[in-house]
């Protein structure tokens, strides 16, 4: 079987051979049930393909479509002009960036439709575009556009130049409005939601459908495509890795799927990330490579983040749309981009529970968060991260809390200005790391952390305290029997007190009992 990996154009799949999960019978119930639609999913999600099987769609071209099950639905296959706006391509670093690429564009189409506006305003060359190709097909025009959110997202951190691409955009999305009577159908897709003062705020009749229940399933695959499509896929794989066919379901549940796009959605699993492990027979973090989240940490820095609230984060069906707070609170964006997803919701008072998709997110965003956060480049903070699996696990607490100790004096001082977020942001990194090797929990309360961390031979209770004492933080495991339900265990328990100093900027003293 070929694996489309790479391949985002219909035409060039179906004419290739290539694996297609079939999602033909959404695309027409999209095209019969309205005419203006926005469309959120993380990257690498599928949002290309399914602009460019609309595009093959439109033009009529019947014959790429042989054994779908469009086939069974449609039956006229006309023919439409189709402006195709693709904003994936380009790097935006300046203004003349986004003027350069709607240029680009706007030659294209003016090449097949007429110039005849071609010294005004990127916004009025577009509208003159769709006039001119409705007067001279016949036919009313479908626009479609990938990625319309690509230059604001690259512009995040430099409020001017994001506000300059708004309003170029603003103007230009604008003209869809002004044009309605020669538009037959527009889809725009992204990764951010718009909000009420984004770019789409004059257009009030765009149907956003990212959170519909109809069309959960427009991109990415689902558990039930995954194992009919994929059947004997799945059992290569297994053979590959010496698993069992269950085995193999499992750890691509663990590792892909996860991802709820509303309250009642089924699971879906990242299509990018499945066709990568299936052409390459092999487990590994395919998605989460392609695109490190630097600017997401940016954020998360800039406005304190709590780090401990991405185990277990809470927010408003208004608060995951739109950029507008994203200064102030990165979780509309920590979902729309992927990292975070839809665990459970409170109908009573209109709040999801958010939390990590699956394994692959959470364990490449708790690894690339620990170089931002301590100073370290991306080998040294794996290096640590070994070597404090191994110290932990032979039961060398000394090492391992001389190691932490280190570790913190490394950090600029820049990083750790707020002092006790710092500590406890990379604590729960540390931790949350070392839980991908061992068994380990974190509960936090004001002004402490408390650690639990499990190996084949140890169980370590950990208590940590801020400007206190290591006695006393060890008199606290004592004192409320933290080590309790753990003395039947049978493994060796071992009791460790933590002091950090506000003065010191670091740990102060330890103790350990055995």
């Amino acid at each position: 079987m070929e694996y489309p990996i790479g391949i985002q154009d219909f035409e060039e799949l179906r004419k290739n051979g290539c694996v297609y999960v079939d999602k033909t019978d959404l695309i027409y119930r999209l095209v019969e049930e309205g005419k203006y639609y926005f469309l959120s999913r993380p990257r690498r999600f599928g949002k290309s393909l399914l602009i460019s099987t609309l595009e093959v769609y439109f033009r009529g071209r019947k014959e790429f479509f042989e054994g779908l099950r469009i086939m069974e639905l449609e039956k006229e296959w006309a023919e439409y002009p189709v402006l195709h706006l693709d904003l994936n391509t380009k790097k935006y670093e300046d203004k003349s960036s986004l003027d350069a690429i709607l240029n680009m564009h706007l030659e294209i189409w003016e090449s097949e439709y007429g110039d005849e506006k071609k010294d005004r305003s990127p916004e009025e060359r577009f509208m003159y575009v769709i006039r001119s190709a409705f007067e001279k097909t016949g036919k009313q025009v479908v626009i479609l556009v990938d990625e319309y959110d690509k230059p604001l997202l690259q512009a995040i951190g430099n409020e001017a130049l994001q506000d300059d691409y708004r309003n170029t955009l603003k103007a230009f999305y604008g003209a869809l409005k002004s044009m309605d009577r020669y538009i037959k159908f527009a889809l725009l897709t992204g990764v951010t939601k718009f909000g009420k003062a984004s770019v789409f705020s004059d257009l009030n009749n765009l149907r956003d459908i990212s959170m519909l229940k109809a069309y959960e399933s427009i991109c990415g695959i689902t558990e039930e495509e995954l194992y009919s499509v994929f059947e004997e896929d799945i059992r290569a794989l297994g053979r590959e890795r010496n698993m069992t066919e269950e085995e193999t379901k499992a750890e691509l549940k663990e590792r892909y799927d996860g991802y709820h796009f509303n309250e009642e959605c089924v699971d879906i699993y990242n299509p990018f990330s499945i066709l990568n492990t299936f052409a390459n027979r092999k487990f590994d973090r395919y998605w989460f490579v392609t695109g490190t989240p630097t600017f997401l940490v940016e954020l998360m820095k800039g406005c304190k983040y709590d780090l401990k609230k991405l185990a277990k984060e809470y927010a408003s069906v208004d608060s995951l749309s739109g950029l507008e707070t994203v200064k102030k609170d990165p979780v509309s964006i920590l979902y729309q981009s992927g990292y975070l997803t839809i665990k459970d919701y409170d109908e009573e008072f209109g709040i999801y529970t958010l939390g990590f998709p699956n394994k692959e997110v959470e364990e490449g965003f708790v690894e690339s968060l620990l170089p931002n956060y301590t100073g370290m480049n991306d080998s040294e903070s794996k290096f640590e991260i070994m070597n404090f699996v191994r110290e932990i696990r032979t039961g060398d607490t000394d090492a391992f809390m001389k190691r932490l100790r280190s570790f913190f004096a490394d950090t600029p001082y820049e990083l750790a200005r707020d002092l006790e977020l710092h500590y406890q942001n990379v604590m729960f990194i540390l931790f949350k790391l070392l839980g991908f090797y061992t068994q380990a929990e974190y509960h936090t309360s004001e002004g402490r952390i408390d650690m639990v961390v499990k190996t084949q031979d140890y169980i370590y209770v950990m208590e940590f305290k801020l400007d206190g004492t290591a006695e006393e933080a060890m008199q606290q495991i004592e004192s409320k029997d933290y080590p309790l339900p753990f003395e039947c265990d049978g493994r060796k328990l071992v009791k460790v007190g933590v002091n950090f100093s506000n003065e010191k900027r670091n740990v102060e003293k330890w103790v350990v009992s055995i």
